[in-house]
């Protein structure tokens, strides 16, 4: 039996199209002749009762803005059998049958408890890092990547100016997509990832040296965050080319702006899709890419994925970066 009254929350960290998922969900639940409400800071507003009733109007206009309107939260009593019974009986009594859960890997096993506690539960993707094995991209990401993308061209042009390198530190946790592809976009002379250990005498001195014998005056290496250090890392660049570092943490900017097109478009097909599953009844799935198709995983299976990472695009990167 489909559900006939839903909720949707944002969970985890906030990422770029979380809003436009939200509008998707409300208006194709409304259509579908759902209930729908939207739920105040993640899982701390189904324990705290912070239901929203939700109408075509109350979405209007945030497909546009960055961040979530209905904000987020991390939240330790969620993270026990008493506070999922207690997510799960407010549910209930409110007459919710299913949640729309739009976050990452930690917010999904919150939603495989619920769906253990009897609420039906759909995950979407949300989040910059890119790191939800099961999916090709998740919302938030393509905009994550052109925030980067600018930032470090802009931070290329002072470099340029002065001769020097910048070591710049993109988001992404243990993800390196953010830093390969954004490494490749702006031309870095290396480009450091978790997912591939690195020897810092012949990935980075060795070509710096290289690009100099070359005419090359100016350098960019982007790091990814997940290796870290990037201010130690500077100084030994220095020391050891006797080229003037500077390091760069580009934080949370990474997080905010205006979703990009592609995510704007992703999060309206991910939040339909996911409303539709519980339309019909289906539950216990995250929701997916696979190349230009949505689909979607039983969660638990999604959630022991191995994620992929792209070792012939990083093959790519090291012999254009030069």
């Amino acid at each position: 039996m489909g559900a006939k009254s839903i909720a949707v929350l944002t969970s985890g960290g906030d990422a770029p199209g979380m809003n436009a998922a939200v509008r998707a969900v409300v208006r194709s639940a409304l259509s579908m002749g759902m209930e729908v409400y939207g739920v105040n800071r993640g899982y701390n507003g189904l324990l705290k009762n912070e239901f929203i009733p939700m109408t075509l109007r109350s979405v209007s206009d945030i497909i546009s803005d960055g961040g979530t309107f209905l904000y987020t939260a991390r939240s330790p009593e969620f993270n026990s059998a008493e506070g999922v019974k207690k997510a799960a009986d407010n549910c209930r009594a409110k007459g919710i049958d299913g949640v729309v859960v739009i976050g990452g890997d930690g917010s999904f096993r919150g939603a495989r408890d619920l769906v253990g506690a009897g609420i039906m539960c759909i995950g979407v993707p949300g989040t910059i890092d890119n790191d939800i094995a099961c999916t090709d991209s998740t919302i938030g990401y393509d905009t994550a990547l052109n925030t980067a993308m600018e930032m470090v061209d802009r931070i290329r042009d002072t470099t340029e100016s002065h001769d020097r390198c910048s070591v710049v530190e993109v988001m992404g946790r243990k993800c390196g997509d953010i830093a390969l592809n954004t490494g490749i976009a702006v031309g870095a002379i290396t480009t450091l990832v978790p997912e591939v250990p690195y020897d810092f005498d012949k990935d980075i001195v060795a070509r710096i040296e290289r690009s100099r014998s070359t005419g090359k005056k100016h350098y960019v290496v982007v790091v990814a965050e997940g290796v870290g250090h990037t201010e130690e890392l500077a100084k030994k660049i220095e020391a050891a080319t006797g080229v003037e570092t500077r390091a760069t943490i580009l934080g949370h900017v990474q997080r905010g702006g205006s979703p990009t097109l592609r995510d704007r478009v992703l999060a309206s097909q991910m939040g339909y899709h996911a409303v539709k599953l519980l339309h019909e009844g289906i539950s216990n799935r995250i929701v997916a890419t696979k190349g230009l198709d949505v689909v979607d995983y039983e969660i638990t299976e999604a959630l022991n994925r191995d994620r992929v990472f792209d070792e012939e695009l990083y093959k790519i990167s090291a012999v254009l970066s030069i």
